[in-house]
């Protein structure tokens, strides 16, 4: 659901600039904690809807789009739907991964309404992706709601470094994927469908790098400058990617969309993937039933489900979605790996030492949030 292979360095760029140009460049990244500025809309929220929402919105999207807008019809009761100016026609022309965000993002609000005492009310209303209202949600007032930690939320975030190519231990597999193991699939890095996953994705990777309109999609979303990051609070910046130091400074100041175009940009591309595919304890495939609305939606909050589990257990989660991006590889996809189910999200994973805080943009909810008419 965000673009796991850039990297926005080029090898052999050398900058050699004065002190006087360094002390006043975009010398560090800017991250989520960096925006202190709280908009103020015309809806008159309740005292804890605004945090619940906030909640919901740190969800996982492509690129990082934050695909979601919700209409506020009145207190406690939204409707959840499609911003079609998050969409992502290059690599999700039927707006399937926006569907999946949408679903993550409902069981973002459900958790932390929980945690606020309230219980969520669910109403499917789309039949197609790109319908405009997805979910009606009604939090009601109750007792005894399911606690749930919002630090979890708070501090999910994707991994794409430092993943370790040790075996996960079976207990911490089970405590993974128990909720639903006929929807989840593991191939470890010792099995052959690890190894085809691997050449698969290195090739989707490839076709996307040199596929102009996946490309330039990519460079319209990718936040250079922390002044672009500031001004949009979403997309991909260099915090996000994971790009920092020299390699950072020298993006923030240097690079644009232009750049992202170059073939040496997009070659670099596919050398990352190729060392992010080789580091990892294996790959998890997730699977729905079928690929109505009803079904993604549920995907992708069991998806976010898994997501805030694996901190606990020192697991990075990294999805590489290319795959199923690209034609050519997503077709032979699940005869390949001996999968009937429709394959919705592929995940690189594997043990980390460390779990660094969140740094991701995220809008503030009166930019999401619209009165309804």
């Amino acid at each position: 659901m965000n673009r796991t292979g850039f990297i926005g360095t080029i090898a052999g760029t050398i900058v050699i600039a004065g002190v006087t140009y360094y002390l006043t460049s975009d010398r560090r990244n800017f991250s989520r904690t960096d925006f202190k500025t709280v908009s103020k809309g015309s809806i008159a929220f309740q005292q804890d809807e605004k945090a619940i929402l906030f909640l919901a919105s740190l969800a996982p999207s492509g690129h990082n789009t934050q695909p979601w807008k919700v209409s506020y019809i009145e207190p406690y009761h939204y409707i959840i739907g499609n911003d079609k100016t998050k969409w992502l026609p290059g690599v999700d022309p039927t707006q399937r991964e926006t569907i999946l965000s949408i679903g993550a993002f409902a069981q973002n609000l459900e958790y932390a309404a929980n945690q606020y005492g309230y219980q969520c009310v669910f109403e499917t209303l789309a039949t197609r992706n790109q319908d405009d209202s997805i979910l009606r949600v009604k939090l009601n007032r109750t007792v005894n709601t399911p606690a749930f930690d919002l630090d979890k939320i708070r501090s999910r975030r994707t991994m794409r470094s430092n993943v370790q190519t040790t075996p996960l231990k079976t207990a911490d597999l089970h405590f993974l994927t128990d909720e639903a193991p006929d929807t989840f699939y593991y191939f470890p890095n010792t099995s052959k469908d690890y190894q085809l996953l691997n050449s698969q994705t290195i090739e989707a990777n490839r076709l996307q790098a040199y596929r102009d309109a996946a490309q330039q999609e990519l460079s319209e979303w990718i936040r250079f400058s922390s002044k672009d990051a500031e001004q949009h609070l979403d997309g991909l910046t260099t915090a996000g990617m994971e790009i920092n130091g020299m390699s950072g400074w020298v993006c923030r100041n240097f690079y644009g969309p232009s750049n992202v175009m170059a073939n040496n940009f997009r070659d670099k591309n596919i050398e990352i993937a190729q060392k992010q595919v080789a580091e990892s304890a294996g790959w998890l495939l997730i699977t729905s039933k079928d690929n109505t609305v009803a079904s993604l939606l549920e995907t992708g909050r069991r998806m976010q489900r898994l997501f805030l589990k694996v901190r606990e257990k020192n697991i990075a989660l990294h999805p590489m979605t290319q795959i199923l991006e690209e034609p050519a590889t997503h077709a032979p996809l699940q005869q390949s790996v001996g999968i009937s189910d429709p394959v919705q999200f592929i995940l690189r994973l594997g043990y980390v030492d460390k779990y660094p805080d969140p740094v991701t943009l995220r809008r503030p909810v009166d930019w999401f949030v619209v009165q309804a008419s």
